[in-house]
Parts: structure tokens; sequence; C-alpha cells
């Protein structure tokens, strides 16, 4: 079956974006295959298609692909025709501890992704969707919302009346103010805009800094708490804000290192995460267990996402381009 499908050009660029048409084999056994109807924007996929870090070779972009099961192959339980579904971030990495390093089984780098209209995939690569979600919705799980998840309720089992401080209005950031307000945690959000602030309010931060204004942010939501400190950031910022997600920080408090927003690297206070004992995790997103965990407490709670605006998918340099201008507030989309 041939399908539509955007290709990034070896060595990526936005002049290296082309429209063309890839075969979807029929599934085989333990495969299905996936009409796809959306796609969610995320940092790692802006790397690929910028050419930061762009492919060796023709790459379909696009981690986070959402649509409907079309064809079965033999042996395959768990998914029948006609079900709405979701990528997963790792194929290979079904449950446990982080077994994969980097990107080469990750779809839309290391491997075609799904900016395509059709895919043919191990039943691994997908999970069933969140029921009454749309596909736009849906695709903002597979990195930004697992991400979140992870961050919060795996690597730190967050627990009602926790700290949660969480960076800016990008995917990850709101994902984990809602999923802190989910549980019952009390949460501080930081925005450069003024504007922005407000609407993070709106969603239920109980605290809201100027990072602009308040270049000491990090001990302005340190008094927020009495003195205590934060339990839990989730650091997004990378060098820039680090040093500031350090101080705002309980003793034995936990900082998610998620992105790398202001650059690769910098200086690290030492001393300062060895007298406060901080826990410093490292977060790529997160395994295919997780994401069911994550649907699982998404419908008993009837949460949403958070989607700022959608493109299609011929428009993904557009689309990205609106990414970066850092406008954005939650989930910018695609649909096919």
């Amino acid at each position: 079956m041939a399908s539509k499908a955007i290709i990034v050009q070896p060595g990526g660029g936005y002049d290296k974006v082309v429209v063309g048409n890839l075969e979807a084999q029929a599934p085989k056994s333990g495969e299905i295959t996936v009409r796809l109807h959306a796609n969610s924007l995320n940092y790692h996929d802006f790397a690929v298609v910028s050419g930061m870090w762009g492919p060796v070779e023709p790459r379909v972009p696009m981690a986070d692909g959402a649509g409907v099961v079309v064809a079965l192959g033999d042996g395959v339980t768990g998914f029948a025709l006609g079900d709405h579904v979701v990528s997963t971030f790792f194929p290979t990495w079904l449950d446990g501890e982080p077994l994969v390093e980097g990107f080469a089984t990750v779809p839309g780098d290391g491997v075609d992704g799904y900016a395509r209209e059709l895919v043919t995939a191990t039943t691994h690569a997908f999970t069933h969707a969140p029921k009454g979600w749309t596909h736009a919705e849906a695709s903002t799980l597979t990195t930004a919302g697992l991400t979140a998840w992870r961050a919060l309720m795996c690597d730190d089992a967050l627990k009602p009346g926790d700290t949660v401080l969480v960076q800016g209005t990008g995917g990850v950031s709101i994902f984990a103010l809602q999923f802190a307000k989910m549980a019952g945690a009390t949460v501080i959000a930081t925005s450069s805009s003024e504007e922005k602030l407000e609407r993070l309010r709106g969603l239920g931060a109980d605290h809201v800094l100027n990072y602009k204004q308040d270049p000491a942010w990090g001990q302005t939501a340190r008094d927020l708490t009495g003195g205590r400190g934060v339990d839990h950031i989730v650091e997004v910022g990378g060098p820039a804000t680090l040093e500031q997600s350090m101080v705002a920080a309980r003793v034995a408090g936990h900082i998610s290192l998620i992105g790398i927003l202001t650059g690769l690297g910098g200086n690290f206070s030492l001393v300062t995460a060895l007298i406060k004992q901080l826990r410093l995790q490292g977060v790529l997103v997160g395994n295919r267990t997780q994401q069911l965990e994550m649907i699982k407490a998404i419908e008993a709670n009837g949460m949403h996402p958070v989607i700022d605006r959608t493109f299609a998918v011929e428009d993904i340099v557009q689309a990205f381009r609106h990414q970066e201008s850092n406008r954005h507030f939650g989930k910018i989309c695609l649909e096919i």
C-alpha cells in the first residue's frame, strides 16, 4: 500500500524536507498496520528536522503518531480493527529499568517515524489511545506526556501535598502541571510572559514566578515552601536554569533533567548538589508499561492535553518555525 510521507533528506534542514511516497507492507505475525492521523512536535523532532542532528539517510520524521488500526497480522492479540492507538517512543523498552542508550531505535530518528499516512509495525510500537481523545490529543502523549509522567510518578513517586516546580509552557511542563494537580500536589510555575503566567494559573498553578523579573527565582520558590524547598523540579531549561533549580530544591529533593533549551553544557555547582544531597535524574521519555499506566490515570481523571495549534502535515516546516518562535502554550500538532 502506497502512502504519503514527509521525508527529511540526509543532514536535515528545512530546505531538505520533501513530500514523498512510502510503501506500507502488509502486517506479518505480531504486527499491525495503522492509518496515522496526527503527530505532535517535540524539541527532539525539531533537532532532527532542522538539521541540529540531522539524519544520515532519508528519514520520515516524528516520534509521536496517533491513528486507527486498519490491518492485523497473524496472532495479534490486544488490538482490533478500528482501535485508536498512539505510538511508543522506545518500541523495544517494554518495562523495567532503562535499556536503550540513545536514539537508534526511536521512530523519527534512528528509524522512520510517523509523519506519513500508513505504517506497519510490531504491536509493541503502539498502545491504545485514551478513550474519547482526538488523534491530535493522543499524539501528545508519546514523548511529552510520558516524560512528565515518568519524572513525577515513576522516578519519584509524587504524593498529595508535595511541591512541584515546572518551567515554561512547553508540552512537558504543562503535562507535569496537570499530572501534579491530578495527584494533589502544590505547583509553582515559571515563565517570562505575564500572559502565559495567567494561563498557568488557569490550569491550576498555585504560584507563578516571572523568571525575567526575578532572576533569583530559585530562592523565591524555596521561600514559597516556608523555606523547606521544593520536592520535585521538572528541569527543562538546562545549564542556564539548573543552578536556580538546585537553589529551589529541598534537601534530598528530586530534579528531573529533561531539557537542553539553554545549551548542552555549563558550570555545575557540585557543592550545592553534595550539601543538599540532591537527586538529579536524567529522563529520556519512558517505557511502554509506564505509558499504559499513564493512560489509565488519564482516563480515570478525565484529563485532556493543552493543544496550542494544529497544522497540516505538509506544513511541517511552518509548524516547526512556530515552535522556534516560542510563542506556543502547550503542544503543536500535525494532522495527516
